[in-house]
């Protein structure tokens, strides 16, 4: 199984280092526009084989599309990182250019490809990916839901003092700081419904510091984050390639349902070798499916402003 990434930044570099030590392909593919860039962080990877014990073949490319050919899922975190103050929106003008240039010369190389988009706004280049190819809306698939999850789990778990693998938790709605929900009603330590250890101030602030994840992040590090995003990216590489069946919160072309039509954004899906296999329809209350219609409302916003790079 291949998989290409593109871009070799942090994220990029981070997923391809999960995927490569996780043994979850047998080849990655690096490629970046900045010269020998991609090459040397494909080997240094390389070189961790004999002390991390995997022989997933990694190589790196400056721009040459035609090293993905063949790629079974291709993975796209192209475009500028957030700065210290600098909103998901904020990045609409400059990264919509590049995802849609990037994704058609991936396609043009490896037709049958499965897309998993990073870049941000997620759920906007997740949106101008499908309306520019015009593949199967199971194969575009973006990332932000199993990230946003992550992160409420590990506040969960922090605010239980409880391990994190024994929590369960999802995030849907936009991948935003405004539009993400935290689904704290159905979030569970061991099948046990959280609120019976947390109480509701407890809980809102999970909630909030879930939603502000990202964020919180950028203003500590100078830049967006990659560990977290890395990994959340090979784990939905992992359910695809080995035909999982994982359920994972992600951003998909909804027609129809939880009322919304004609937009990509969070929700959760079972994922499989052939990309998104099922939208699961959860039972929303009245004040989650009121958070979900704003925040694709507010999602909804941001997608007219593709107008010029879809025309």
């Amino acid at each position: 199984m291949k998989v290409t990434i593109v871009g070799a930044g942090n994220v990029g570099a981070t997923c391809a280092d999960a995927i490569a030590y996780r043994r979850i392909a047998s080849e990655i593919v690096l490629l970046d526009i900045r010269e020998g860039f991609a090459e040397g962080k494909a080997l240094d990877i390389m070189q961790t084989q004999t002390t991390l014990g995997f022989n997933t073949k990694v190589s790196g490319s400056t721009n040459d599309y035609s090293k993905t050919a063949g790629s079974d899922v291709v993975v796209i975190t192209s475009g500028i990182p957030r700065k210290p103050g600098m909103t998901r929106e904020e990045l609409i003008g400059i990264n919509a250019g590049i995802v849609k240039t990037v994704a058609e010369s991936l396609l043009q190389h490896s037709p049958n490809a499965i897309v998993v988009v990073v870049s941000n706004p997620m759920d906007t280049m997740t949106y101008l990916t499908l309306k520019a190819t015009g593949l199967p809306k199971n194969r575009i698939i973006g990332m932000g839901g199993a990230l946003d999850s992550s992160r409420f789990k590990c506040y969960l778990s922090q605010a239980l003092n409880k391990p994190a693998n024994d929590v369960s938790g999802m995030v849907i709605g936009g991948h935003g700081d405004t539009t993400m929900i935290p689904l704290t009603r159905l979030a569970a330590y061991n099948g046990v419904p959280v609120s019976e250890f947390l109480s509701e101030d407890e809980l809102t602030k999970v909630a909030a510091d879930t939603m502000v994840g990202g964020a919180t992040l950028t203003a500590l590090l100078g830049t967006s984050a990659w560990y977290a995003p890395g990994a959340s990216v090979a784990y939905l590489v992992d359910s695809i390639l080995n035909d999982q069946k994982k359920m994972i919160p992600c951003s998909v072309f909804l027609e129809g349902e939880y009322g919304q039509s004609d937009i990509c954004i969070g929700v959760p899906c079972i994922i499989g070798k052939n990309g998104v296999e099922k939208i699961v329809d959860i039972k929303l209350n009245e004040d989650e499916k009121a958070k979900f219609a704003k925040s694709a409302d507010a999602v909804r916003a941001m997608n007219g402003d593709l107008k010029s790079v879809l025309a």
